[in-house]
């Protein structure tokens, strides 16, 4: 199995999590979503040597993990990559930022340090947290819930359209990788030298699907916007769950 194999069956598997039923699942999605863009902006709003305040928004990650039934080790595994790219951040500053703040057991911590794991765990909160947006909540829902925040309609089309035809994508590169394969036995890979036609194969073949795909769009009565499956108004769970979460962020920052 290929790597574009396993991206595909992971995004039927997250889609799976997302329609699973359980209470966080079950929240409203204006609520989630807005939790999490308030989560977002408080924790990027703490100084560089506020690492106490970041550890702190920790907590909302621990608290929805537990609520969701969602698994630590499965969300490393599948974003480890970007949790590589991101935990790099501030590797730099040690030697830049020299200025002692404190000493522990003889050992002097500078600034840098400070600043180093501060933007560190800044970009792997806030990772993990569009993760949990996503594992708990269904494009569908999510999409919805940018429209109630006013969004508009062209950018949640847009992007409902690129997550839904994701899958379509890969299953065309998955064929192009698999035809390649047949015509050159015992080869590791794709050389270099076919991956200009092969991207310009996968373009034509997108192109084609596209037109396809919009003609069906139009004669199902597709006017420009899609209409949620279920639009039901948020309970009183929801406000809750909302103003608990926004309360908490915004007590954790005046301290």
């Amino acid at each position: 199995m290929n790597s574009t194999d396993r991206a595909i069956i992971e995004l039927h598997a997250i889609d799976r999590e997302a329609s699973a039923d359980g209470w966080l699942q079950a929240l409203h999605p204006v609520g989630k979503l807005l939790v999490t863009l308030v989560y977002l902006v408080v924790l990027l709003s703490f100084g560089k040597y506020d690492l106490t305040g970041v550890l702190l928004m920790g907590t909302y990650l621990v608290v929805l993990m537990m609520m969701g039934g969602v698994s630590l080790c499965l969300m490393g595994r599948r974003l480890w990559p970007m949790l590589l790219l991101v935990g790099m951040i501030g590797v730099a500053n040690p030697f830049f930022d020299r200025q002692p703040l404190f000493g522990v057991g003889g050992m002097t911590v500078t600034g840098g340090m400070v600043s180093m794991l501060t933007l560190m765990l800044k970009g792997l909160f806030s990772m993990s947290a569009a993760y949990l947006l996503i594992v708990t909540t269904t494009m569908d829902d999510i999409c919805h819930a940018l429209r109630c925040l006013r969004v508009p309609a062209i950018m949640v089309t847009v992007l409902m359209l690129v997550y839904r035809y994701l899958v379509v994508l890969l299953k065309e590169t998955s064929r192009l990788r698999a035809a390649y394969s047949m015509r050159t036995p015992g080869q590791r890979g794709i050389h270099f030298k076919v991956w200009g036609s092969m991207v310009g194969q996968l373009l034509l073949r997108s192109i084609d699907r596209a037109e396809v795909v919009y003609a069906s769009m139009q004669l199902r009565g597709f006017q420009g916007e899609f209409k949620p499956r279920h639009d039901t108004p948020p309970r009183w769970s929801d406000y809750l769950y909302a103003l608990a979460w926004i309360v908490l962020f915004f007590v954790i920052r005046c301290l």
